[in-house]
């Protein structure tokens, strides 16, 4: 149980930096951010930006160069409060030869599900994600679609508290992409924390309850959508395409 000031996700001047020739090259910097419990939270900005590092930093994928990251108000180091996250990565790759009852068995031995749960769960996220009919075929046979949901289910395998979101539409179709909103839908009305990275930005304006938004690895935008979308000089509402253009041109501090 979280006290109550507590944030499901805390980054404190975080930064990482990666050494290259010469000095290197900063990822992310200076980057302080909260995750409330219970929100649906967009990570907004242009490729390259720093994203999806964020979302290694918070899943100990990485380790910050400078700052910290919390999870559920422990330091990152503490490994135990990632059994209570679940992650889709953009381009998921699992074992060929298994199946998807296989990966599943496999994953939630890993994550520590008991042998009962899994035996319950399993079949529902397959049938869940539309792969129940396909269950028992190897994954080497998968489209890429087909893995992308293969992905959410072992994502949800867990019942995470906090479910990471990088890109998890590419690779689906319309119905897939429906999948994931009321997916999303289901974690915020459970009460669970959803961290969504994403280039569709309709999917953000229909499913986030605030978003922050990188550019060149730093934080330009912390809040709502609304205050996002209206414009600081005139007050008139613009669309969400037109406030990132305008964030993105300015230069990072």
């Amino acid at each position: 149980m979280l006290p109550p000031t507590a944030a499901v996700a805390e980054f404190r001047n975080a930064g990482k930096h990666y050494p290259n020739d010469g000095a290197g090259a900063w990822a992310v910097r200076n980057v302080d951010l909260r995750i409330e419990p219970g929100q649906v939270f967009g990570l907004l900005g242009p490729n390259r930006a720093g994203k999806t590092t964020l979302a290694k930093l918070l899943l100990s994928l990485c380790r910050p160069s400078e700052g910290e990251v919390l999870r559920f108000d422990r330091p990152g180091d503490v490994r135990r409060t990632l059994a209570r996250v679940g992650y889709v990565h953009e381009a998921p790759t699992f074992p060929r030869d298994l199946n998807a009852v296989g990966l599943l068995q496999y994953y939630g031995a890993l994550t520590l599900v008991p042998s009962a749960e899994l035996r319950r769960r399993i079949p529902a996220l397959l049938e869940r994600v539309g792969l129940a009919d396909r269950s028992r075929e190897p994954i080497g046979g998968y489209s890429k679609g087909m893995t992308q949901r293969l992905g959410l289910a072992q994502a949800l395998l867990n019942d995470p508290d906090l479910l990471v979101l990088d890109e998890p539409t590419e690779g689906l179709d319309l119905g897939g992409r429906q999948l994931v909103r009321d997916l999303v839908l289901e974690q915020r009305k459970r009460g669970r924390t959803v961290l969504l990275i994403s280039h569709a930005l309709s999917d953000v304006e229909s499913l986030c309850d605030r978003v922050a938004v990188l550019v060149e690895g730093r934080k330009v935008y912390d809040g709502s959508l609304a205050e996002l979308k209206g414009d600081a000089e005139t007050g008139s509402p613009r669309s969400l395409d037109q406030a990132l253009s305008d964030l993105c041109r300015r230069p990072a501090v």
